[in-house]
């Protein structure tokens, strides 16, 4: 199969998972993760295809959103086997969205992702950070039953994988400061990290104008 058809058939098979996600990583998510990735890609030295395809894909096997990951990985490898991947695309693909979360980071053992992975994970961290940032949270706390606020409840420090995604001590405005606020820092490739300057920016200006209007002092 030519790589046109196959990323057509990612694109497909990707529309089929994530099409009905309400979390704030459905297909809107997914597009301008590709187009930032493409955008990524032209200064970096990468094989833009596979990066291409690993943005597509990173969202399908996402703990938060499959019920078994294992299922839904060799669900995944299964069906890049069919559509002419070689093995050795495949376990690159896997080993780029297997490894890029930001839960990845917290165990203090970040894996070391290959330059394509990089790419793609500045993509998706960016889409966690500025104006599409702060929707996008305020979007997953409301599904998950989040409270907006609580000045009494503190963020939480030094996170661990298990802390993080126990989403019962979180508020969405914590959210920010325990993992939003920290990803400018984290970010690999220089194109990233300059457009993060603005978004963090944003946020910053956001979290004090909603502090002082929820103090009613604005």
């Amino acid at each position: 199969m030519e790589p046109a058809a196959q990323l057509d058939a990612v694109k497909h098979y990707t529309i089929q998972k994530l099409g009905t996600d309400l979390t704030g990583h459905g297909l809107d998510h997914i597009r301008r993760v590709v187009k930032m990735t493409k955008r990524i890609a032209q200064e970096e030295p990468v094989d833009e295809f596979t990066a291409v395809v690993a943005a597509y894909l990173h969202d399908t096997i996402d703990e938060k959103l499959v019920m078994n990951v294992k299922e839904a990985q060799d669900e995944l490898r299964e069906f890049l086997r069919k559509i002419d991947f070689t093995q050795d695309q495949i376990t690159t693909i896997m080993e780029i969205i297997t490894q890029m979360s930001f839960a990845k980071t917290l165990d203090g053992d970040r894996p070391t992702l290959s330059a394509e992975g990089q790419v793609v994970q500045d993509a998706d961290w960016l889409d966690a950070i500025g104006g599409i940032g702060i929707v996008r949270a305020i979007y997953f706390g409301g599904k998950h039953g989040e409270r907006i606020y609580d000045p009494t409840i503190k963020p939480r420090e030094q996170l661990s994988r298990q802390d993080y995604r126990d989403l019962s001590h979180e508020t969405i405005i914590n959210h920010f400061y325990e993992k939003l606020l920290k990803i400018k820092g984290l970010l690999n490739t220089a194109t990233a990290k300059k457009i993060a300057e603005h978004r963090q920016q944003v946020m910053l200006d956001f979290l004090d104008e909603f502090k002082q209007e929820w103090d009613s002092n604005a």
